[in-house]
């Protein structure tokens, strides 16, 4: 069967319409909606994918504390009620930070003659995000592609001299986990394989993620994207085996942006002993 749990649309960084994803993922046993720090784009996929047949899941991806020795951890909340008001409040303290994370990459670049004109007009919605920024210098003539201008601008290890790159907040792990519990969604691990920068080029160190999983699995996340389509073979064992072995909900995802990420391909092939827990978890009652 086919879900998908890490999906984006224009309302953050991707370029597919929240309805027009319900028509990709017809068939679908399940596809959640998960852009960057909001959910404006809830209601219309929703009620898509209520037209398209598919079960829906609300959800909103959130940057967070990493933990010790870690760099970054990005969470999933699924199945989070979009009008709960203090779900709400926690969003707009997350968008604050990255906006005046976003101006501060503005005055570098000016300092660097690069006036940025426009870049507003690049998101579709309140979240303005570095490959927004990324595509604008692609267009502006400052990279040859968006894996350049990252490269070169917008990362923490870009060249010195040309570095825009600026860290933004980010909610403590105890408070994002309390956040989405109190909207009744559950706590997902996305892409732990991105968990420290240098295991892009190592690969994981899988003894000292699952000595923090068990940890975080006593401070309240609820799962674990095990399943991620820019995984290895042995990573989604890995961490398919250490998620089993912990007691965690097992998720698949794509970390679908449409063209901004053409790679990658909306839908994950699942078997329904593998997803089962989470649906269940997720679609009762819904």
């Amino acid at each position: 069967m086919k879900v998908d749990f890490h999906v984006h649309s224009t309302a953050s960084d991707g370029t597919c319409s929240p309805s027009s994803l319900a028509e990709i993922a017809k068939g679908y046993a399940a596809l959640a909606l998960t852009d960057h720090d909001n959910m404006d784009g809830i209601a219309e996929c929703r009620d898509a994918c209520a037209k398209a047949g598919v079960p829906f899941v609300a959800g909103v991806e959130l940057s967070i504390e990493p933990g010790e020795g870690f760099d970054k951890f990005h969470l999933l909340a699924l199945g989070v009620d979009h009008e709960n008001a203090a779900f709400k409040a926690f969003l707009c303290r997350i968008l604050d930070g990255r906006n005046a994370r976003n101006e501060q990459i503005i005055a570098n670049f000016r300092r660097m003659g690069i006036g940025m004109e426009g870049i507003e007009a690049y998101s579709h919605g309140d979240v303005l995000a570095r490959p927004h920024f990324a595509k604008w210098l692609m267009d502006h003539g400052y990279a040859s592609s968006v894996m350049e201008a990252f490269n070169n601008y917008l990362l923490p290890d870009s060249p010195k001299e040309t570095r825009c790159y600026e860290e933004r907040w980010h909610p403590s792990q105890s408070d994002a986990f309390s956040a989405i519990h109190g909207a009744g969604g559950l706590c997902v691990m996305a892409h732990p394989k991105y968990w420290r920068r240098r295991w892009k080029v190592t690969g994981p160190e899988f003894a000292d993620a699952e000595r923090e999983l068990a940890r975080l699995k006593e401070a309240g996340l609820d799962g674990v994207e095990a399943l991620y389509q820019a995984n290895t073979p042995e990573e989604n064992a890995e961490f398919t085996r250490m998620a089993k072995k912990l007691g965690f909900l097992l998720s698949a995802g794509s970390d679908f942006h449409g063209s901004n990420k053409p790679k990658i391909s909306l839908g994950m092939t699942v078997s329904e002993a593998f997803i089962a827990p989470l649906l269940s978890a997720l679609l009762q009652g819904a």
